[in-house]
């Protein structure tokens, strides 16, 4: 992460800001010392400009948070939500002078409903402890992001975040029913509902989702669940080239298979797993891909995919025997960012998404703009949805090596554009991609986008800076 040490700045300013949201916060929430806020400076994108917080808070109840918002438009202080900053477009990053408002502590699950098929939430609650707490009344949430031991409910809802099992399970937007909302003014607002139908006037439920805090905080959320589905199997196929792989998944949708999961390793982050946890992954091949059933009889599924794998021109396939075994294969995939990572110590990790059909497009031109910059760039991706998360290694130590990270980096989004693909998945637009935001949308969809902003915020102290 690209960060310099900065400080909380003590002026008369500050402290009556401090004194305003002493008087209805307990001490313990309200944060100063510069050294403790400046841990809450950034998330974990590269490039992207942090300012310097006036103070954090913490809150603990809807009511905090209410009172935090009528200080702020007192005040005319802007706001920075944040959840547990493990983002990758700098949505979370703070701005000078600015309330950053980390809604952690806020971690309760207030209800899990097996008839109506609902959680509710606060916005802290982390992704693995909802999934597992579903889980123990045969339920589940199929939203898993990569940072599901780390990330939170509110920041998936922020970023409309997605995860390995989207391609038959789709992404967050599509498992939040309502929600509890603090305005900017600290009105409360309720949108969507808790059944399984409702389409009462206009969808603001959907309008949140995705909104990275510029609209208002969420506090509370109402997930849909799924029934519990039997133990998925995992099956590896080895390919001699990228382009073979995204061939497979072609086969693979065309056929109208239904899988769990669907990824895609190139050779480059093949190799930086194995060096970083040394699991034995097949070095010498060109791309693994990862296919995953769930259904009452896998193994038949997983047959069928193999034989398409190998009509795609397969140069291995290996079916896991059980569980134990696809999850080791799943552990190797989840490990990739991390492994990454370490290749040369800091990473640029792009979010473009393809249709499936440009899938091998893409691959292949994010190689030629690796061999342009002279930068190892590794591919991980859902390729079962064409959502590709090309990752630029390099020192930033090195400015040379930083400013073709950077440009690579762009190139990588012109590329997805190009073949008719969008600039994020799932990772939103934070301060990362607002320039390319403004690219993919065009003139009259900022200014449609910019008129719902200015509804929600007329003062712009929610996360100004971020998206447009």
């Amino acid at each position: 992460m690209i960060m310099s040490r900065i400080e909380a700045p003590r002026d008369d300013a500050t402290g009556t800001l401090v004194d305003r949201l002493l008087a209805g916060l307990p001490s313990e929430a309200v944060l100063t010392d510069p050294d403790v806020t400046v841990s809450y400076a950034n998330d974990m994108a590269s490039f992207c400009e942090a300012g310097t917080p006036a103070v954090v808070v913490l809150p603990r109840t809807v009511e905090q948070v209410q009172h935090v918002m009528r200080t702020a438009t007192a005040l005319r202080t802007p706001v920075v939500p944040q959840g547990a900053r493990t983002g990758l477009s700098g949505a979370a990053n703070a701005s000078d002078g600015c309330i950053v408002l980390s809604l952690v502590k806020m971690d309760r699950i207030l209800e899990i409903s097996p008839v109506d098929r609902i959680a509710v939430v606060e916005p802290g609650v982390v992704n693995a402890t909802l999934s597992r707490a579903v889980n123990e009344h045969g339920l589940y949430y199929p939203p898993d992001p990569s940072s599901w031991e780390m990330c939170t409910i509110g920041g998936n809802i922020g970023t409309a975040s997605g995860g390995l099992c989207c391609v038959k399970y789709g992404v967050t937007a599509e498992y939040v029913l309502g929600l509890d909302v603090v305005l900017a003014d600290g009105r409360l607002m309720s949108t969507g509902r808790r059944t399984a139908k409702g389409v009462a006037g206009y969808d603001l439920t959907r309008l949140l989702v995705g909104s990275e805090g510029s609209l208002g905080i969420v506090v509370r959320a109402v997930l849909a669940l799924k029934p519990r589905p039997p133990q998925q199997l995992v099956l590896a196929a080895e390919f001699g080239s990228a382009r073979a792989a995204c061939d497979a998944v072609c086969r693979i949708m065309e056929g109208g298979h239904v899988p769990s999961l669907l990824e895609l390793m190139d050779r480059t982050t093949v190799k930086a797993v194995n060096a970083l946890a040394h699991m034995g992954l097949p070095e010498t091949t060109e791309a693994l891909l990862l296919a995953a059933f769930d259904t009452h009889d896998p193994a038949a599924d997983l047959a069928a995919v193999g034989a398409l794998c190998e009509a795609a021109g397969a140069t291995e396939v290996v079916p896991a025997e059980d569980a134990a075994e696809s999850e080791l294969l799943l552990q190797a995939r989840r490990l990739s960012l991390t492994a990454l990572e370490a290749v040369k110590g800091t990473t640029m990790i792009d979010d473009v998404c393809v249709p499936r059909s440009r899938l091998g497009d893409m691959l292949d031109g994010i190689e030629r703009v690796a061999e342009k910059y002279s930068l190892t760039i590794g591919v991980c991706a859902h390729a079962g949805d064409g959502n590709t998360h090309p990752t630029v290694c390099f020192d930033a130590t090195d400015p040379d090596e930083s400013r073709r990270a950077r440009e690579s980096f762009d190139e990588i989004m012109a590329l997805g554009l190009e073949l008719g693909g969008t600039i994020t998945g799932e990772h939103g637009v934070g301060v990362l991609k607002k320039e390319w935001l403004a690219r993919e949308i065009g003139p009259v969809g900022v200014e449609m986008q910019r008129a719902v902003k200015a509804a929600f915020d007329p003062l712009g102290i929610l996360n100004p800076g971020k998206v447009f």
